[in-house]
């Protein structure tokens, strides 16, 4: 079997942000990694570790220092580490390229809520965005709508309820049913079970795992939660401090991580036998370690 053709392949992504005092701090710092059309990739790390930023470097809402992001080849912010970024008069460089560029990753957030129109059903959501997208029109419309919602299960009762008639699982899925909407090469998913019950997580990765297989989307899946990484991806990125640490096949790096700091986010865990002076004592090894180097 030929391995897949990367989706999505970023190289070298920097950013950082200035200083209330002076100087500036690093977000992100040479990140690089690829994804395969139809694969997973976690990104994992502690809070300040960067994934989060990396997250919005790759849909736009952050613009990268150097760099470079392509998708099925084609590069979406053209760069160079440690320079400008020759040609990027604005990061959105008109509607059509900004509409373009939203077709090509969609982004699925931790509270689906504040990005829900508060006055739109959820099939009004979703004709919404494939009337932007310019996608579908009249009755070809409405089945598409109605194709995304079965797709997501959610039934007729919810396609006519607003956000707020909606509980937080199926707020979630129709916020990745308007993601699907403008079919894209990969979807990213910035925390985006992190908010909901347990059941409710396993009904969404669950989903998930089956656009993933229908459609052959990439999901870039953005975490905390390492049993949830577990769970959905084929490859794992540990970041710290903005860098990469580790990266890897997921099952590799959870089971016999080769870093310190990913054996420390493993310990931190608790389990069956859990040890927190295990943990205490890795940060504790972890810190003297990066003193002295």
């Amino acid at each position: 079997m030929t391995k897949a053709e990367p989706a999505l392949v970023v190289q070298g992504l920097c950013k950082s942000y200035p200083l209330p005092g002076g100087g500036r701090t690093t977000a992100v710092d040479d990140v690089s990694f690829s994804v395969a059309a139809g694969g997973s990739l976690g990104v994992v790390g502690e809070s300040g570790s960067g994934k989060t930023t990396v997250a919005r470097m790759l849909v736009g809402l952050v613009r990268p220092d150097a760099g470079t992001i392509a998708v099925n080849g084609r590069e979406r912010t053209p760069g160079e580490r440690g320079g400008k970024l020759p040609g990027l008069r604005r990061p959105g460089g008109g509607r059509a390229a900004r509409l373009r560029r939203a077709r090509e990753i969609q982004i699925v957030f931790q509270d689906p809520y504040v990005s829900l129109d508060p006055r739109l059903t959820a099939r009004q959501c979703l004709h919404g965005a494939l009337r932007l997208h310019g996608r579908y029109e009249g009755e070809a419309a409405a089945m598409r709508v109605g194709e995304l919602l079965d797709q997501v299960g959610l039934g007729k009762r919810e396609a006519d309820a607003r956000p707020r008639g909606l509980s937080g699982g199926q707020r979630q899925r129709l916020a990745i049913a308007r993601a699907l909407a403008v079919d894209p090469q990969v979807l990213v998913l910035d925390e985006a079970v992190a908010a909901l019950d347990v059941s409710i997580q396993a009904q969404i990765l669950q989903l998930l795992a089956d656009i993933r297989r229908e459609t052959g989307v990439a999901l870039v899946f953005v975490s905390h939660d390492l049993a949830v990484v577990r769970h959905i991806t084929d490859d794992t990125l540990v970041m710290r401090r903005g860098r990469t640490v580790e990266t890897g096949p997921t099952a590799r790096v959870l089971d016999a991580p080769a870093d310190p700091y990913t054996r420390l986010l493993l310990s931190s865990v608790p389990r069956e036998g859990w040890d927190p002076a295990q943990t205490v004592r890795l940060r504790g090894e972890l810190a003297a370690a990066t003193r002295a180097a």
